[in-house]
């Protein structure tokens, strides 16, 4: 990994930032690396409302949106919610359903089948809402490219409303209304909401035409904060504004499906880290192994005593998958070294018997192994299916655009894509998609780079700088928990291998008389070196460690160079 400090901000910002809010000189760095200069920018930061969020009908067609909607409740038709089956798109139809069922029943949510319809609109959920009588379909999370579909929909009298955030083609479908900030025509002063995010702007739009109070959307906030930090869209602006709100609605009164996904939560506070890494696994799950509609029957429960059998039911389909995705993974390590694929510039990997709900999951894992482009693909009858994964400056959308000819399908954003191409058309898919990642990647991209905030001393972490830390957050995307660096550190007697295999190391850091403890996962492989080493270098992040009534400081270490 290669190490990159941040540049430290102007001097006269600083000192302007430590005498108007009365930080240290290392917060006053944090602030102004993150683009507050001043007491009213720290404000905002530190206290986002939901009045901070922009008006809804700055987005292209929106009134066209609501116009139809309100115009469907007159009239009492029946309305479909065509969602998507991954955490984003799952969310996003239980928050238009349930917005949506306090004013009429005619609501009727749909989520494709990741196996038999895949990704986007489908012919078969169009044929669904034409056997319900429904005439207005609205999709949340995809729709973007589905002209053919749309069209099919309107020659059967069903009119179409698309929110989406996913890039779009110059030619956009035939529907009513076409939310999505990334149309070059729209103005919208926010361009990286997700799915979820684009529904909720669409309740907010309604609240304001129908005369409901704004405050009453704080209630769907738990639902939108989970979509952001689950699609991995920048925390910044309205992302972070819906996800601290959201949080707080979480912390404080969850609905009773995320309530019941929390059960096993042993933390004080639930983060965005919670969200990723412990929520989203679990909803997205069903959809991966059985079908999403078993997490978005959760998501709208009304009672506690609902949801225990659909939780206990994720549970144990989200322990299959981690299964299913341990075994996949050495299978796809043991394929790129027997190809010799760690000496391209890309990885593809592919096997007739993946299961195709985990090959996401794959391919991300396998970037963190080796840092390429990485698409894994599995096979229906005589067709892959596959997921892509990138790495920073690389958009793997675009690869894809310049392979279009040998594939059926694809679509996505920059780091994450889908596609499908006929099994006739993997080799020269292959050697054109290598081809563009030989020609686009410069060496310098091929190595992991880790962009630190500050290089500190250990004598300088405590729990009020810690606090302050976290009032940082929600972390994520474009706005990432501070990452330091400490230098010529040594290890004590104490550090020894931990967890199940002795795979993770932890540490007893001592740095100019203190000595911090920290956690390396992942990396008790190296204990024998730590434990010989002279010095080292650390790049960590830090957090609070609770155990057996405890509390402590937690270094959590990112990369360690030696001496």
């Amino acid at each position: 990994m290669r190490w990159e400090p941040k540049p430290i901000p102007n001097d006269e910002v600083l000192k302007l930032l430590q005498n108007q809010i009365g930080v240290s000189r290392h917060v006053s760095i944090l602030l102004a690396q993150r683009g507050i200069n001043n007491y009213s920018m720290a404000k905002l930061f530190f206290r986002p409302q939901i009045n901070h969020l922009h008006d809804p009908f700055l987005m292209k067609d929106m009134k066209f949106a609501t116009d139809r909607i309100t115009r469907a409740m007159k009239n009492k038709e029946k309305i479909l919610i065509y969602g998507d089956y991954d955490v984003d798109g799952v969310a996003s139809t239980a928050l238009l359903t349930t917005f949506l069922r306090q004013k009429t029943i005619n609501i009727f949510p749909y989520i494709p089948d990741r196996a038999t319809e895949g990704y986007g609109i489908s012919i078969n959920g169009i044929k669904e809402a034409i056997k319900k009588g429904v005439t207005l379909i609205i999709s949340i999370d995809c729709g973007i490219k589905a002209i053919v579909e749309v069209e099919y929909a309107n020659c059967n009298n069903i009119d179409f409303i698309i929110c989406d955030h996913h890039l779009p083609e110059s030619e956009l479908p035939n529907a009513i209304a076409v939310l999505d900030p990334k149309r070059n025509d729209c103005e919208y002063p926010f361009k990286d909401l997700c799915g979820c995010g684009i529904g909720f702007k669409l309740i907010q739009a309604l609240c304001i035409e129908w005369g409901i109070d704004t405050q009453e959307l704080t209630k769907y906030l738990d639902l939108v904060s989970l979509a952001t930090a689950a699609d991995q869209v920048p925390l910044s602006e309205e992302n972070r504004i819906i996800t601290y709100l959201g949080l707080r609605q979480i912390n404080k009164s969850p609905r009773p499906g995320i309530k019941a996904l929390l059960s096993d939560f042993k933390g004080d506070e639930i983060s965005s880290s919670t969200l990723v890494f412990k929520l989203s696994p679990k909803v997205n799950a069903a959809g991966r192994m059985k079908h999403a509609s078993l997490a978005l029957e959760l998501l709208m429960c009304n009672k506690l005593e609902d949801t225990i059998k659909l939780s206990e039911q994720l549970r144990l389909i989200n322990t299959k998958r981690r299964e299913e995705d341990e075994k996949t993974t050495e299978e796809a390590l043991i394929q790129i070294k027997e190809k010799k694929e760690e000496l391209f510039s890309s990885t593809l990997v592919y096997d007739d018997n993946w299961h195709p709900g985990i090959i996401g999951i794959v391919a991300s894992r396998l970037i963190e192994k080796y840092y390429r482009p990485t698409i894994v693909l599995t096979k229906r009858k005589q067709y892959y299916i596959g997921s892509a994964r990138s790495i920073k400056g690389f958009d793997i959308y675009k690869a894809l655009k310049k392979c279009s000819n040998l594939l059926e399908q694809f679509g996505g954003h920059k780091y994450a894509a889908g596609l499908k191409l006929h099994e006739s058309k993997l080799k020269s898919f292959r050697s054109e998609f290598e081809k563009f990642s030989n020609k686009n990647l410069s060496e310098n991209q091929k190595i992991k780079t880790c962009i630190y905030d500050l290089e500190i001393s250990l004598s300088d972490l405590n729990f009020k700088f810690l606090k302050i830390i976290e009032q940082m957050g929600p972390f994520g995307p474009n706005n990432l928990k501070p990452i330091f660096c400490t230098r010529n550190c040594k290890s004590t007697s104490q550090t020894r291998a931990v967890g199940n295999k002795n795979k993770h190391l932890q540490l007893y850091i001592k740095s100019k008389n203190k000595i911090l403890k920290g956690i390396a996962f992942g990396r008790g492989d190296i204990l024998n070196k730590i434990k010989e080493s002279k010095a080292f270098d650390i790049l960590y992040s830090i957090e609070k460690n609770s155990w057996n009534g405890n509390t402590e400081l937690q270094l959590v270490i990112m990369d360690i160079k030696f001496k």
